[in-house]
């Protein structure tokens, strides 16, 4: 069975979650550049295959906590997590995208991001 969370227990997961982000921007940031300069200058400063690996390993295993602990990852470019919740009997997802600095929206659980509404 899926994990259902309380609002209070997305909210107080959120941090934890906010710090891997930094990790995973790095690491996104990072793969952006060594391609783009394998692709215009044959290779790049911050390494070739082998980095890339490491940096796509990095971003995997970040998400694959969030996804054992229930967490849906929706997006990583940006982030776009989603904490499955129940509000008034509705299956909702609760709703965090990078860049947001606290647990403010949810959405229905079949009508996705476009559905967002502030909690």
């Amino acid at each position: 069975m899926d994990r259902i969370f309380t609002l209070d227990e997305a909210r107080a997961l959120l941090p934890e979650i906010i710090d891997d982000v930094g990790l995973v921007i790095a690491a996104r940031a990072d793969l952006a550049e060594i391609a783009h300069d394998r692709q215009a200058l044959g290779s790049s400063e911050l390494g070739g295959i082998p980095e890339i690996k490491g940096l796509e390993a990095r971003i995997e295993e970040v998400l694959s906590g969030w996804t054992e602990r229930g967490v849906e990852v929706k997006g990583v470019a940006p982030v776009l997590v989603d904490f499955p919740s129940v509000l008034n009997g509705v299956s909702v997802r609760l709703c965090w995208i990078e860049g947001e600095r606290e647990l403010a929206w949810y959405h229905r659980t079949e009508l996705g991001f476009a559905g967002r509404r502030p909690l």
